[in-house]
């Protein structure tokens, strides 16, 4: 093992959750939940996605979107597209995705084109695309599927098997994005979408400032950053204070630091003036 792998093995080691602030920022892009108006996606063919009301575990109001043309014996191709996503600034794009599924072999007189899954795609751009574009530019991220499909005997006793699905898109080089969604059979409710990156949070170690840094799309690498000393305090000089985001948004342990120039003394993630 090299000299560089075997750093980033004992940076890992020593990650330090070192206080509240330390830990990930996720700055979030798209909140599906949080428009309580049409959320005005693009959806083709016209029969296929519909945008409903519904409400969440909470009981508040919410935007969904639905599909679920089971019955048709032609095997569907039912496209949604999200508006166009800024990513600003993100490397390593998370995508949530909350939703329901109905269980095939609960709906009697069922197709046989029925599907328990629906894919997930992205385009990348630098501009809104408006309309569905062509499907050939579409990057697929993954096929979806629940851990816990629902039954006609869930519905009637009004019971919500929610799932939970978090993916990932790296090395983003636009300004931004849209998300889509291929329904290719399935009875499927998208209730909630939330797209965020990671950050590491400003903060003070060893009486040096850290600003907000973004985390790196590659889960390997390791954001170095220089930090900036507290006023009143002086670098040393063998070994200048900095520390490291990885891809999680978490700062690992910090190396070198500041020390409180002469007639000062360390307070809390100060130099303070001594009485």
């Amino acid at each position: 093992m090299d000299l560089c792998k075997t750093l980033i093995s004992v940076l890992w080691i020593l990650l330090l959750n070192i206080d509240e602030h330390c830990h990930a920022e996720e700055v979030v892009l798209l909140n599906s939940k949080e428009t309580q108006a049409e959320l005005g996606w693009t959806s083709y063919p016209p029969n296929g996605w519909e945008e409903i009301s519904g409400v969440d575990e909470k009981y508040k109001p919410i935007r969904t979107y639905q599909v679920c043309n089971v019955m048709e014996p032609m095997q569907q191709n039912n496209w949604l597209q999200t508006g166009w996503v800024t990513r600003r600034g993100g490397q390593r794009i998370f995508v949530e995705l909350q939703f329901t599924l109905r269980d095939c072999n609960s709906i009697p007189g069922v197709a046989g084109t029925c599907k328990e899954t629906f894919n997930l795609l992205y385009v990348e751009t630098d501009r809104d695309l408006g309309g569905v574009t062509r499907e050939d530019r579409y990057t697929k991220i993954d096929t979806i599927a629940a851990d816990e499909s629902f039954t006609q005997g869930d519905l009637g006793e009004r019971k919500m098997k929610l799932n939970t699905e978090v993916r990932e898109i790296g090395h983003l080089n636009r300004k931004g994005f849209h998300l889509a969604f291929q329904d290719v059979g399935a009875c499927v409710a998208l209730v909630a979408v939330r797209v965020y990156y990671k950050r590491c949070l400003a903060t003070v170690q060893n009486l040096a400032v850290f600003p907000d840094t973004v985390a790196e799309a590659s889960f390997a690498t390791l954001v170095e950053v220089r930090g900036n000393c507290v006023n009143n305090s002086e670098v040393d000089a063998d070994s200048p204070p900095r520390m490291h985001c990885s891809a999680e948004g978490e700062w690992l342990v910090p190396i070198g630091k500041c020390s409180c120039s002469a007639g000062y003394e360390e307070g809390h993630s100060s130099c303070e003036g001594r009485t």
